[in-house]
């Protein structure tokens, strides 16, 4: 008997379900879908956890590329001090003079931040979360350890480059002028101004690391806007104050007693508005949220991190 296969009906290829492209309420493609679903699960628990994750990391990282790495942010971030007396010097001298000049002081910030280099008042934030999820001795003890390097590497790297400054050998006279006349307005300042500022200042700075995992192509735009407006406000920053503090030091304007008083607050204020408010209001809104992490998580508990991060728990 002979067997008569029936005509095939044509198939049509099988469409993504509105389940797969995360699509329910409009036709979308696979990879359109993807896209959606992508952006949409970037929130505050994922970002938090892209800095948690970045944290850990540099909490791990050795004291040596600590170090090398906070001479280099020390030494760059003097690029805001010169690129704002930059625009001082030939700016007119107009009642939107100082907001214009702001945008010279983000130069340095963009080189540090996109380059990666360790600066103190970023890690107040991506280095504080980590030990926040998983409270421990252990993390404490690593937490002041990056602390302690980043910010005497950063402070060694400022007066080298505020030394620089006050030598005049490096760039025109009249763009010298115009750095001394802003580091002197910071020199004016008591140091209970140096504190509340600060405070506003290391919160501008850890906003832009909490806003940087979903910036995506604006990451230059959020450091641009967000760093210019600590100088637009006369806010201050103890990594690029210092800088302003050691040129006016080596050039014999100020005492060491002087700069000590409006550095130190200036560092206290940054921590806190960094730490104390950006760092727990951000794992406040997500602790709810969170779940232990897994395996394949970095973590502060893995056996495999330095030796300088292993003790009790």
């Amino acid at each position: 008997m002979v067997k008569v296969n029936a005509p095939r009906t044509p198939t049509r290829p099988k469409q993504a379900s509105r389940e797969e492209t995360g699509d329910h309420g409009s036709d979308l493609s696979a990879k359109e879908g993807e896209v959606v679903e992508e952006r949409a699960n970037l929130r505050a628990l994922a970002v938090y956890e892209v800095i948690r994750r970045e944290g850990v990391e540099e909490l791990r990282r050795p004291v040596a590329s600590l170090w090398w790495s906070g001479i280099a942010a020390g030494l760059t971030i003097g690029f805001s001090i010169v690129g704002e007396g930059l625009l001082h010097t030939h700016l007119p001298d107009a009642g939107w003079r100082e907001v214009v000049e702001s945008l010279g002081y983000s130069i340095g910030f963009l080189i540090v931040i996109l380059g990666r280099y360790q600066l103190f008042t970023e890690t107040t934030i991506t280095a504080v979360l980590p030990v926040l999820s998983e409270p421990s001795w252990r993390g404490v003890g690593a937490l002041l350890r990056m602390w302690v390097v980043v910010l005497v590497a950063n402070l060694v790297g400022t007066a080298l480059f505020g030394a620089a400054l006050a030598s005049g050998l490096f760039l025109p006279a009249e763009i010298g002028e115009g750095i001394f006349a802003i580091s002197r307005h910071l020199a004016e300042l008591t140091p209970q101004d140096a504190f509340l500022r600060g405070i506003l200042g290391g919160w501008l700075v850890a906003t832009v690391v909490w806003l940087l995992p979903s910036a995506e192509q604006a990451r230059f735009g959020v450091i641009l806007i967000l760093t210019s407006l600590i100088s637009a406000l006369e806010l201050s920053h103890v990594i690029s104050g210092s800088v302003e503090m050691f040129t006016l030091l080596f050039a014999g304007e100020v005492g060491a007693g002087q700069a000590a008083a409006i550095l130190l607050p200036l560092l206290a204020g940054n921590i806190v508005g960094g730490s104390a408010l950006v760092a727990l209001l951000a794992y406040g809104q997500v602790r709810e949220e969170m779940t232990e992490p897994d395996g394949d998580q970095p973590s502060l508990k893995d056996d495999t991190a330095p030796e300088s991060l292993r003790g009790p728990a």
